[in-house]
């Protein structure tokens, strides 16, 4: 899989910000240098492409880990995947309060955060996940790390895009083609639509009006999250996603 998703990728885009939820989560330096050069070398002959790795948060990220990463050269930012999240995050962080020595860190040697902004509480309705995130953890980073640059990723609802245009300029949010074309109703149109089930899920079709007018607002705070890739359980494995404008991982 990963030599096709590589030649279709390296057919249009230079580069790309490479997701680190492999099924062994992509958590060290080492690991990451390690996939970078797989990646290279499923490159078909002829093409170049830049592979833009990212570190994937665990409760046991050390601040070393993170300085290591920005003077790899290699690694553009660091994922956070709320345990339970999404598809191989049961490493990921379960308590964003304990890692703020890891997000000083980072603002200091200036490497992005990069969040799946769902909270997984059984007693939270699924839709409304994102804009409970927002409001239990990603306003208190932002105010705890003025500094640090933010991307909140595939965002679904009309609470992202408010919260990131209102928000400073160190923050900026990603949108899935997936919720620009559908909303939530196409899961169960005529019966139940397997392949309209993605996380993060569909929302109401106000959601997906604020989402279109963000994204051709023109403005560099929204860009595009997937050429290819899903977080769904039907494509998992490569990991791979893109970024048309990758001024969050600090791109051109």
């Amino acid at each position: 899989m990963l030599k096709t998703v590589i030649a279709d990728t390296a057919r249009c885009f230079a580069r790309a910000i490479v997701m680190p939820n492999l099924k062994l989560p992509v958590t060290t330096v080492a690991q990451a240098e390690a996939y970078r050069r797989r990646i290279l070398a499923a490159v078909p002959e002829g093409m170049t492409f830049d592979p833009l790795m990212t570190l994937y948060l665990t409760d046991n990220t050390s601040p070393d880990e993170i300085r290591r990463a920005k003077a790899s050269g290699s690694i553009y930012a660091v994922k956070v995947y709320p345990a339970g999240a999404t598809t191989h995050s049961d490493a990921g962080v379960r308590d964003l309060s304990k890692v703020d020595a890891v997000f000083e860190t980072m603002q200091e040697v200036d490497l992005p955060l990069l969040l799946h902004g769902e909270v997984t509480d059984r007693d939270i309705d699924v839709f409304d996940q994102e804009a409970v995130f927002i409001e239990r953890h990603l306003q208190q980073i932002n105010t705890r790390f003025p500094s640090l640059r933010t991307v909140l990723k595939h965002v679904t609802t009309q609470d992202a895009v408010d919260y990131v245009l209102e928000a400073s300029e160190r923050v900026a949010a990603t949108i899935t083609v997936h919720h620009l074309l559908l909303n939530r109703n196409a899961i169960f149109d005529g019966g139940l639509r397997p392949y309209h089930y993605c996380l993060p899920l569909l929302k109401r079709e106000t959601h997906r009006q604020a989402l279109v007018k963000a994204a051709t607002s023109g403005m560099p705070k929204f860009f595009s999250r997937d050429g290819f890739g899903t977080a769904s359980k039907k494509h998992q494995g490569v990991g791979l996603r893109l970024c048309r404008h990758l001024q969050c991982a600090g791109g051109d």
